[in-house]
């Protein structure tokens, strides 16, 4: 069964039909959660920072919402993010697919073996088939530039970077820059779901493009979020 994680821009899924609410207890905590039917499968739908969202990045319980969704038989997980650009050649309403992550976070609970020792495989931190499944379905979707790959760096938040910080993100090969997808992979990859990410370029990064508009960031969001529930269902209907 899919899961579907939104965040920013992304926090409620209207074209989910036959909605439950659940709060799923955890020994982590408890997770707020939907089920439902899109595309015509039973789908888990989560969105990320709470509901109503409150949870800024830092602050998210990433173990709970992980744990409750396994504990609810999600057995993939296609993550939802927005995400500045890194790389100057991307533009604001590209779809980015990426491979690969940079953590520059901290402080955050990041693991479920807080009490043995126990080390997994991070090596490709997304999940090649179910990427694979995304990027063919953004492909053809209408009105989507689609970038197969690249690098997310995640950041701490909740502010947003300085000029010299996505310098640095662009000199240390980082493509997009985000505050969301760690731990939240690394937890899933320790759960074995097999998990990957959309993320939507709605801004351009901190000196890339002048000072940054929140007006205009959330105008962005808004006009990607209707492209981003097309490639999602897409996505479930095939699998």
């Amino acid at each position: 069964m899919f899961g579907i994680i939104g965040g920013t821009g992304f926090g409620a899924l209207a074209a989910l039909h036959n909605r439950e609410s659940q709060l799923v207890g955890t020994r982590f905590g408890s997770a707020y959660l939907e089920a439902g039917v899109l595309a015509n499968q039973h789908i888990i739908f989560m969105p990320r920072h709470g509901n109503p969202a409150v949870h800024p990045p830092h602050r998210v319980n990433y173990r709970a919402n992980i744990q409750s969704l396994k504990q609810m038989g999600v057995t993939q997980l296609l993550a939802v993010t927005a995400v500045g650009s890194v790389a100057p050649e991307l533009e604001v309403g590209d779809f980015v697919v990426p491979d690969q992550i940079i953590d520059y976070t901290s402080g955050r609970e990041h693991t479920f073996f807080d009490q043995e020792i126990e080390h997994v495989d991070f090596t490709y931190p997304y999940d090649a088939v179910l990427r694979q499944q995304i990027i063919d379905a953004a492909i053809v979707a209408e009105g989507v530039n689609c970038i197969a790959a690249g690098t997310y760096g995640c950041t701490n938040g909740p502010r947003l970077e300085t000029a010299a910080e996505v310098q640095r993100l662009h000199h240390d090969g980082c493509t997009i820059v985000g505050m969301t997808a760690m731990p939240e992979a690394a937890l899933a990859r320790e759960l074995g779901l097999p998990y990957a990410g959309l993320s939507v370029v709605v801004n351009k990064g901190a000196g890339l493009a002048g000072e940054l508009n929140l007006e205009a960031i959330s105008s962005s969001l808004a006009a990607s979020m209707a492209k981003v529930v097309t490639v999602i269902e897409s996505v479930v209907r095939g699998a």
